[in-house]
């Protein structure tokens, strides 16, 4: 991605879509709750609209649903707090009974999160009608890395896949035509609308990403990067050709780091001649910074999976798009050594909030 592509992608087709000022959140039962369509947010969640309510388990298919839902009654809520990664973390009932309240359930499948699985079978032993919407249905998944136990720190893999298939856009893309089949479902007389949204955020966000990333690897003499995250970017990997090292193996963002991880990614380090690695913005910078004082590694910069948000995403109406264009790519930039630092940062004020960034 050039200079001047990442200048141009500054302005998302979601900002010219935002009828004015930033989201809001809504604040019911703890939730991050960004309008579906602009300019609708509220300080208690009550909006003043009687329409239909999806609510999402995970932070990505929350935003490809208010994306899909745009223009539509149907209002869309993310049950993820701001802050907080995407799995990992146990809600209340509150949010249970969020779930039951509401008129559909976008989740991302059996085994990534168990609370969501644990709502379901209430939904179902209860007979609850919220309809149920899985993103991840019919989409193929990569097999784990082989050093993986499948249900180690309580976040299984079903039969043994890894389940962070939406980092690849393409994946992602089927997982959009299934929240935009059940939206159609739920409310049909606008099903036209919520498949020509799906269709035009495809080929208009999704298409992009999915080229621009396929640029920054392409471009990449080294095909190698050493995260001091856990084990949730092999999509990105196996689309683009590039080996993802995580520093913690375990699927679970909480996973902990052993002296023989901190060993093993100073040796890929020294042998790759790396000067950059990549940290998990919602994860602990600890083991990031041993490897920049113990190891040639001048800074690290963030990643995230897009399994959640800070509390300026928020305010921006950060989406899937812009978290990709705002802190992936400039960090898979640097990491990679197509750019310094200072080539690839979006602005002056993305270096010194992001390299060698704080805990949230």
């Amino acid at each position: 991605m050039t200079r001047k592509l990442r200048q141009h992608r500054a302005v998302t087709r979601r900002d010219a879509l935002r009828a004015g000022g930033a989201a809001a959140l809504a604040g019911l039962a703890g939730c991050t709750a960004l309008p579906s369509a602009p300019g609708l947010a509220g300080s208690d969640g009550d909006d003043g609209r009687d329409g239909p309510v999806a609510v999402a388990s995970f932070f990505s298919f929350f935003d490809f649903g208010r994306q899909i839902a745009d223009g539509t009654p149907l209002t869309v809520e993310n049950l993820v707090p701001t802050g907080l990664h995407g799995h990992g973390w146990e809600p209340n009932a509150s949010i249970t009974q969020r779930i039951v309240e509401a008129d559909a359930f976008v989740h991302v499948g059996k085994d990534f999160q168990p609370w969501a699985d644990r709502a379901i079978q209430t939904l179902e032993g209860d007979d609850v009608d919220t309809a149920l919407i899985n993103a991840r249905k019919g989409i193929d998944l990569v097999d784990l890395a082989a050093s993986l136990d499948r249900d180690e720190e309580g976040v299984g893999a079903q039969r043994g896949k890894d389940p962070h298939f939406w980092l690849d856009p393409r994946r992602a893309k089927q997982s959009v035509d299934n929240i935009a089949d059940g939206f159609a479902d739920l409310v049909p007389e606008h099903a036209d609308a919520f498949r020509e949204n799906a269709e035009t955020y495809k080929s208009e966000v999704l298409d992009q990403i999915d080229s621009d990333y396929e640029a920054i690897f392409d471009r990449a003499d080294r095909d190698i990067v050493q995260l001091a995250a856990h084990n949730a970017f092999q999509y990105i990997g196996v689309r683009y050709g590039v080996r993802m090292r995580p520093l913690v193996t375990s699927l679970a963002a909480s996973g902990d780091v052993k002296p023989a991880d901190i060993s093993e990614a100073a040796r890929v380090i020294r042998e790759n001649d790396i000067e950059y690695i990549a940290n998990g913005v919602f994860e602990s910078q600890r083991p990031a910074q041993q490897l920049v004082r113990e190891t040639a590694v001048e800074a690290y910069f963030p990643v995230t999976p897009y399994a959640g948000v800070r509390e300026e995403w928020v305010e921006e109406n950060w989406g899937y798009e812009e978290i990709a264009y705002n802190i992936n790519m400039p960090t898979f930039e640097i990491v990679l050594g197509n750019e310094t630092p200072e080539e690839a940062a979006p602005s002056e004020s993305w270096l010194e909030e992001w390299r060698n960034f704080e805990p949230i």
